[in-house]
């Protein structure tokens, strides 16, 4: 499968504007944005929120996945990934990736959720294209 998102721009880094879209789907069709809803907290779509939503989403879904492969079934896991912008030697970079989960899973314990939570992190198709250091908050519901 492929999925793809586009991204149009015009204008100079700072001055210019652009738009950021999934193409597979219309979940986000021509959202604008700018250097300043990117860095000055103006509004507009920020690129990196999208990683940051599309993390969170395919951690849940690890999170299930491996629960279920432990006959455990997930009856809610709520995942916020915080991603952290920063600068390197070539201007604008994300600096780190921070996920926060809560989940309830029945019959599961706090070691076995950390198992759980932690797999997540690691194998999650995100966690494995990013390159940045991914830390991880794991409370369980129950």
């Amino acid at each position: 499968m492929i999925v793809v998102g586009t991204s149009d721009w015009r204008g100079a880094f700072r001055d210019g504007e652009g738009t950021v879209s999934t193409a597979t789907t219309d979940t986000l069709p021509n959202a604008p944005y700018t250097y300043a809803s990117r860095f000055d907290g103006a509004p507009g779509a920020i690129p990196e929120e999208l990683l940051a939503a599309g993390h969170a989403g395919c951690f849940n879904h690890a999170v299930a996945n491996i629960s279920g492969q432990k006959g455990l079934t997930v009856e809610s896991v709520h995942t916020s990934v915080e991603v952290t912008m920063g600068t390197d030697d070539h201007g604008p970079a994300i600096t780190g990736v921070h996920i926060t989960t809560d989940a309830t899973i029945p019959g599961a314990t706090e070691d076995t959720f950390r198992q759980i939570a932690e797999g997540a992190r690691a194998w999650c198709a995100f966690s494995k294209a990013l390159s940045v250091e991914i830390t991880l908050k794991a409370t369980l519901s129950n």
